[in-house]
């Protein structure tokens, strides 16, 4: 299907003409179905008939299970064990053969190579196989048909098929176009196989970009994609949890953590050279759990400054908690949670101390109500923002092209 490449309301916020690509709008939410269907359709008729399996953490696999049963292709995913609920139980929906089993995708990989061999089905690679890349491309297609004098596209990096299919499309038919990849820290596999020059283990730790976390890179989409990449930016964990909140307030689109990076990398800051000219973020996909976006919504707000969290130690006699309540209220805080504490505390028998989470405006207000409440409750602590600095993350450049 062709998604929507929308002028965002971040132009104005960031100097600069940003579109947004908007994938998560695939009847299965994510920029898979490309590749996955590219792939299904070149199968022999005796492949076809044996069926397909692959591995992966969700949005290939939902796609291959979407496509699979409208081509009428007995499909099998195998997903490790870290695989959002939500991607399980809709590859079941479609009709597919789900495995859950493996601690990552590289113990889920090879359960499904062996499965594969074993049963005879063609396993089909969501980041490696040359028609999955070729399926992903076409999204380039779209890209410089709807964004006239492109001068930048960003978009998120896990095993590489995106990066190649679209990046060859748009060097070709847009040279000048620059291409910038993004990976969450957790899991830079492919920053690290171009400082090597070739796919290299990386540990893949938990993330909130999960369909990003994949250990070793494709072989093809790096040989691919190697040549065409400008620049790698890896952005830091908070930054993503503040995409996924911004895009839901300033965009109303809600996203998967993998989906948010390359906003991500604008907001940190790694986008700046880019001031009055023209970009496009992928938003890849929207997956996301239900209750994963909860926690990142409120990631993100603790991260913006919005959310602060605090101990105070007050009178346990009547109208103790009344001073706290009226300070708070006379700063204009709401008091979202607020926990007492009697026995575990090294002050007087008369004392109680409150741990209170509560909403602020910005940084600026929090930082306001924490040096008022540190001026009038002594022994006041805080929890340190989450916040990152801009800038935060790193920057791998590869030689001018």
């Amino acid at each position: 299907m062709i998604t929507p490449c929308i002028r965002s309301h971040f132009s104005k916020q960031a100097g600069m003409e940003v579109y947004l690509k908007k994938e998560f709008l695939q009847y299965t939410g994510s920029f898979k179905e490309r590749g996955a269907r590219y792939a299904l359709l070149s199968l022999s008729a005796d492949k076809r008939q044996k069926g397909v399996i692959a591995a992966s953490a969700g949005n290939h696999a939902q796609a291959l299970s979407f496509h699979g049963k409208s081509l009428k292709i007995p499909v099998t995913v195998v997903m490790p064990i870290i695989a959002p609920i939500m991607k399980i139980q809709c590859c079941r929906q479609y009709g597919a053969n789900v495995i859950v089993k493996g601690n990552d995708m590289a113990e889920a990989k090879k359960i499904a190579l062996k499965m594969g061999k074993d049963e005879g089905y063609t396993y089909i690679n969501g980041y490696d196989n040359p028609h999955v890349l070729a399926g992903q491309g076409t999204m380039g297609l779209e890209i410089v048909e709807q964004v006239k004098d492109l001068d930048a596209v960003i978009l998120p990096v896990g095993g590489g098929s995106m990066i190649a299919g679209v990046g060859l499309a748009i060097k070709t038919l847009a040279p000048r176009c620059k291409l910038i990849g993004v990976e969450s820290e957790m899991c830079p596999g492919f920053t690290n196989a171009l400082k090597e020059g070739k796919p290299t283990y990386t540990k893949s730790n938990p993330t909130l970009a999960d369909g990003l976390a994949v250990p070793v890179v494709g072989y093809n989409s790096f040989a691919t994609a190697s040549s065409l990449v400008d620049k790698m930016v890896v952005v830091k964990e908070e930054w993503i949890a503040i995409a996924i909140l911004r895009l839901v307030e300033m965009e109303k689109c809600v996203v998967e953590g993998a989906g948010a990076t390359a906003l991500a990398a604008l907001l940190s800051g790694h986008l700046d050279d880019f001031k009055g000219k023209k970009i496009v973020l992928v938003c890849s996909g929207g997956n996301i759990d239900t209750t994963i976006l909860g926690r990142c919504l409120e990631r993100g707000l603790a991260a913006d400054g919005r959310l602060i969290k605090f101990a105070v130690t007050v009178s346990d006699r009547p109208g103790g908690m009344s001073d706290l309540c009226h300070l708070l209220s006379s700063l204009g805080v709401s008091i979202k949670d607020m926990i007492h504490e009697r026995n575990w505390i090294k002050s007087d028998i008369f004392s109680v101390e409150l741990t209170c989470v509560g909403e602020t405006r910005d940084l600026e207000h929090a930082n306001e109500v924490k040096n008022a409440l540190k001026e009038n409750f002594p022994n006041c602590t805080f929890v340190d923002f989450p916040n990152p600095e801009p800038g935060a993350g790193e920057v791998f450049e590869l030689s001018k092209r």
